[in-house]
């Protein structure tokens, strides 16, 4: 099997500010997020020879990929809306990434835009299941909050030990997003309001869980060889991880509600692609998928950053902070900087393609030699695992 290896290169990317945007429509998040990308890539719309545009909320008949099509006036070439729940922003990367490498196109525009404010739905879920047969389904509170428990279980916390631990990344992420002006929040908090705040779903309280936001985000890809002729600093795909579970792994039998499978292999593939060894020691950045506290305490582990009910250790020595051995989701994740189902993905990829690129926002949250990172996304049902690996430079 080939890998996707410095076949291509981003080359422009751009993101709106996210947050409750009840003044401005999808078209304008398309908009906001893809000018930002052409002015960063110093191309125009003539330039676009493809666009994979992802969305979820947005009704497939009267919307679709027409989003695209309008608002940015891309007309006569092909445009493909791609939907695979939370991973849909890294589906649209991975297909525009495939749809270089093969030769097809040397140039495409990646979108990604989500209003969930205008869906009126307090949350993703809210109670409602979308498959006959599995479930009549739990709210995502209440179904992380099982992982949470058991979690504590299974390795021996006490629930007031639990909640603290996973209570400190909630702090992690709002220090973070503070410093950073496209984020929904931006307010620091302390422990003790997180252990104080009112119970979501036990053991997950409101700074536990993550907000609903509306945003876009989009990216420029183009072939490798190609990639110095937009800019001097080009970021270049390493490796794309796709894992998707046939059925709901909560109804398997030996299923341990502590770690997931597609996220292990997700992350094992694009690994793989990369030559990754040793993730915890050889990425630079991770942005990865904080929907609820618990969610980025597992993945930790799913994903080799720390050995699985060993993240605990890591968590309390600050492992995962600003000034740590990895800092993990330097932007507030999608705790803080929200997540807008289908530009969630892209946004993550932005904070990792600012990084390498040393142009973070503020100097006070840009990382010192970046030079590998990994964006992640993780949703269903079933359970769907992305990842993205970037690097500064071919080789």
């Amino acid at each position: 099997m080939e890998s996707i290896k410095d076949k291509v290169a981003i080359v422009g990317m751009g993101c709106t500010k996210f947050g409750e945007r009840w003044d401005v429509g999808l078209n304008d998040l398309a908009i906001e997020a893809a000018y930002e990308a052409y002015e960063d890539a110093g191309v125009g719309p003539e330039d676009i020879q493809a666009c994979w545009f992802g969305t979820v909320s947005a009704p497939v008949i009267g919307i679709g990929a027409t989003v695209a099509a309008e608002a940015l006036k891309l007309h006569d070439i092909p445009i493909t809306r791609v939907e695979n729940w939370c991973a849909t922003g890294h589906e649209a990367l991975r297909g525009a990434c495939m749809g270089v490498a093969s030769g097809m196109y040397d140039l495409v525009l990646v979108l990604g835009v989500e209003k969930l404010k205008d869906t009126g739905f307090a949350g993703l879920g809210t109670g409602r299941g979308m498959h006959p047969l599995y479930e009549a389904r739990r709210t995502a509170p209440g179904s992380f909050a099982l992982i949470a428990t058991r979690y504590f279980h299974q390795y021996g916390l006490s629930p007031e030990e639990g909640k603290r631990t996973i209570g400190k990344i909630a702090v992690k992420n709002h220090h973070n997003g503070s410093m950073c002006p496209k984020a929904h929040f931006r307010n620091e908090i302390t422990l003790e309001q997180v252990m104080n705040a009112p119970i979501i779903a036990w053991p997950l309280g409101l700074f536990d869980c993550c907000g609903n936001s509306d945003g876009g985000a989009a990216a420029i890809v183009v072939r490798a060889d190609m990639a110095k002729q937009f800019r001097h600093d080009p970021v270049y795909i390493k490796g794309l991880g796709l894992s998707f579970d046939a059925m709901l792994p909560h109804n398997r039998p030996g299923f341990s509600w502590t770690s997931f499978s597609s996220m292990v292999n997700s992350a094992r593939q694009a690994y793989e692609q990369a030559g990754v060894k040793n993730p915890r020691q050889e990425l630079d950045i991770a942005v990865i998928h904080d929907c609820f506290t618990i969610t980025e305490l597992v993945i930790y582990e799913d994903m080799g950053f720390s050995p699985h009910g060993g993240a605990k250790e890591d968590i309390d020595s600050g492992f995962f902070t600003l000034e740590g051995g990895l800092p993990v989701n330097t932007d507030g994740g999608l705790k803080c900087f929200g997540h807008p189902v289908g530009a969630s993905g892209l946004r993550m990829t932005y904070e990792v393609y600012k990084q390498i690129q040393g142009k973070a926002e503020l100097p006070s949250r840009q990382l010192k030699e970046v030079k590998l990172g990994l964006s992640h996304t993780f949703g269903g049902p079933p359970q769907v695992s992305a990842v993205a690996i970037l690097g500064g430079e071919p080789g």
